[in-house]
């Protein structure tokens, strides 16, 4: 019999307002029995398996059954529309499983594991089987989740509430991992209705799509162990660590532009870094995002690797297949901003969430993009649980933040009138700079032995310093300084350089007030920039031994070293996201002596304690000569904890200097352990026959010295 007088409750149902489907649908008792109410505007006729058919008391779909005894839990409902009928348990018949203690440390911005809690997790409740979906939507009227089991109908399966902590949460039963779901989001004031994916998804479908996928429980067998735990009395501070930066996908393709695979990249890149002699690959972000030419830089899933490779257990397959070869791997990891796109975290329950509502803190004005709110726990809490699961379930090497200056001023690249001060006045960003000390104390007390790298261009300082140093944190800081001083020197034409001779020079200024890492990326190469070859002047003989004079200076110098995949075999063009590297050049005699060159100096790099052991310590480094402007020379030693020493000496002019006098420390028999100008690389063959005897002549404050070819536009080391 249809009701003559309509409960509100229904009507919120109806209009997909109610907040608190709990309280209405499922089983209920009271004093005159007890009563179960099913909620389904698609079917004609529902029954409770064992107890009978429901009676439909509202045309609007509101099914109910009334009995004087309580029934057995959970029940099952059989649903028919006249032409299909379904079975299903009652997702209303099933107790909530957020417990109290996660909700208050996820509002805390304390629940580092806020993965495991949020988002749609498989799991068997009171013996049924089903997805538990949770999400945050604290000024949401109603969240519901829609997806392919429910015909994306947002009345069907309204979220129960967890009250102050703005948090829902439904388990489905009988549902499976591989479907796609989103949120749908009624917000309590407006009224507005909003569909968004889940900010802690952990899979999703390929573009154009944006649909995440309910993601089956890793089946991934780690064979890992050895590595983790040699990584954990790792002591990176003394060790080589020399980076292959990677775009998934350009580094290689299918003739047909298909993306290379997890798989395919295992086969390939691995072996291929590994044989370069690198420590580590760093991958540009392979977090979700939607836009190939965002390079990954704007990530709409924080959680998921991007499903262009593969599914998240191929990229776990990659991880432990690059542990096992020897290499680490480190992300590129994106908490300073994220894209407007209404379907992802951008005003995600109908208001500013994740971001500020005020634009002069809450949007990035160079990028289109929208700011974390680093004050709020919960935003917190999202991006520290997106450090901790990459770290944790991927058994990821290490963390590159990307923009961390973006992050530490309020005035970054804004005009006055633009920003907002601080609490104080002032211009620093203390909530970014909490969270990022916060972050760095979690990645080292977690995960011993991963890094943490700043990508930080300004003179902010003890960016690589603990925290309770009053430091930022970070293992290691880009050093901007570095690059942009060595690529404005090599551009010059060589017989203007001795005018800025102190662009080479003036780092070691600085050079042991961070533990610096040397980089020569992605962003040197890009917008119409030019390579790192057509960066460099003359013909093109002298731009490729320009190139190997560059990667030589970079090994030599004192820092940790990063290289963008293509640098080192002299890519000709810059780097474009559609197409892979041009291969093809390694046919080419100088592209493949370039190749050559960068594997022996890695090789070097790695075997040669003195230019690796004392990186960030100034006894790791001695000028020999710093002020040769006049011959575009510089001359130093680089210096092992044992004492042992390398020299280097560099000759950025193409004029071969003869009869060079160069000091050294000891008397001896010097051997000439690498020469750019060599015919393998590419070079003229003018050097010194293997090595020197030196001379009893003090020289540069040393008490001997030696005579030697220094070939032109070419770097040598020499070792006693």
């Amino acid at each position: 019999m249809l009701r003559t007088s309509i409960d509100p409750r229904l009507l919120d149902l109806a209009a997909g307002r109610s907040h608190d489907p709990f309280g209405f649908l499922g089983w209920h008792s009271g004093p005159e029995g007890h009563v179960i109410r099913v909620f389904d505007p698609h079917a004609t006729s529902v029954e409770i398996l064992g107890l009978g058919p429901m009676e439909k008391t509202d045309a609007r779909g509101l099914f109910e059954w009334h009995g004087p005894a309580a029934p057995e839990i959970p029940y099952r409902i059989r649903s028919s529309n006249g032409h299909a009928s379904h079975e299903r348990f009652d997702p209303y018949c099933f107790p909530p499983t957020l417990s109290e203690h996660d909700l208050y440390l996820f509002g805390e911005g304390r629940l580092f594991q806020a993965y495991n809690m949020l988002g749609a997790h498989p799991e068997s409740l009171n013996g049924v089987s089903g997805i538990r979906f949770a999400t945050w939507a604290p000024n949401a009227e109603r969240v519901s989740i829609v997806g392919e089991f429910n015909q994306w109908d947002g009345r069907l399966h309204p979220m129960r509430s967890r009250g102050n902590s703005g948090v829902w949460e439904l388990f489905v039963p009988e549902i499976r991992p591989g479907m796609y779901y989103k949120f749908e989001i009624r917000n309590r004031a407006s009224g507005q209705v909003l569909v968004k994916t889940d900010p802690y998804a952990r899979w999703f479908e390929r573009r154009p799509g944006n649909a995440p996928r309910v993601c089956e429980t890793s089946a991934h067998s780690w064979n890992d162990a050895a590595w983790l735990e040699k990584r954990k009395h790792w002591d990176w501070l003394h060790a080589p660590i020399n980076i292959y930066e990677v775009h998934a996908g350009s580094w290689k393709r299918h003739p047909d532009g298909r993306f290379y695979t997890w798989r395919e990249l295992s086969a390939s890149l691995i072996p291929y870094a590994r044989d370069m002699g690198y420590t580590h690959i760093e991958l540009l972000p392979v977090t979700e995002h939607p836009l190939d030419e965002s390079w990954g830089y704007q990530a709409t899933g924080y959680f998921a690797p991007t499903s262009r490779y593969g599914d998240p257990d191929e990229f776990r397959a990659f991880v432990d297949a690059c542990h096992q070869a020897g290499i680490g791997v480190i992300l590129d990891w994106v908490p300073a901003h994220f894209p407007q796109d209404d379907w992802a975290l951008a005003h995600f329950d109908g208001t500013a969430l994740y971001e500020h509502e005020d634009p002069r803190r809450g949007y990035h004005q160079d990028w289109g993009t929208h700011i974390f709110n680093y004050g709020r726990a919960e935003v917190k809490n999202f991006l520290l649980a997106s450090a901790h699961y990459w770290l944790s379930e991927f058994h990821i090497d290490g963390l590159r933040v990307d923009a961390v200056a973006s992050m530490l001023y309020l005035d970054y690249s804004r005009k006055a009138g633009e920003w907002l001060p601080n609490i104080y006045g002032g211009r620093e960003n203390l909530e970014a700079i909490d969270f990022l000390r916060e972050l760095n104390v979690m990645v080292h007390q977690e995960f011993p032995g991963a890094l943490s790298f700043a990508e930080e261009s300004t003179a902010w300082p003890m960016v690589s310093r603990p925290a309770y140093l009053g430091g930022l944190g970070f293992s290691l800081k880009w050093n901007m300084g570095w690059m942009n001083d060595t690529l404005s020197y090599m551009r010059e034409n060589p017989v203007h350089r001795r005018w800025y001779h102190n662009k080479l020079t003036f780092g070691q200024l600085y050079a042991y007030s961070e533990n610096f890492i040397l980089p020569l990326s992605h962003d040197e190469v890009v917008h119409e920039k030019g390579s790192l070859l057509k960066k460099m002047p003359g013909d093109a003989w002298q731009q490729f031994a320009n190139l190997r004079l560059l990667m030589t200076w970079q090994i030599a110098s004192p820092g940790k070293k990063l290289n963008f995949m293509g640098n080192e075999f002299g890519q000709g063009r810059e780097w474009q996201v559609g197409w892979e590297l041009d291969w093809e050049l390694l046919d080419t005699a100088w592209h493949a002596a370039t190749q050559r060159l960068t594997h022996d100096l890695n090789r070097l790099y790695r075997d040669d304690t003195a230019l690796h052991a004392l990186d960030f310590e100034a006894a790791g480094f001695q000028w020999l000569d710093c002020n040769d402007a006049d011959n575009s020379i510089i001359s130093f030693m680089r210096r092992s904890t044992n004492g042992e020493c390398t020299i280097v000496v560099l000759n950025f002019t193409p004029v071969p200097r003869h009869g060079y006098r160069l000091g050294v420390p000891a008397p001896g028999f010097y051997r000439e352990i690498l020469n750019t100008d060599s015919a393998l690389y590419g070079g003229s063959n003018s050097g010194n026959g293997g090595g020197l005897h030196s001379e009893p002549q003090p020289w540069m404050d040393q008490p001997c010295s030696v005579v030697i070819t220094l070939p032109p536009l070419a770097g040598i080391l020499l070792k006693l």
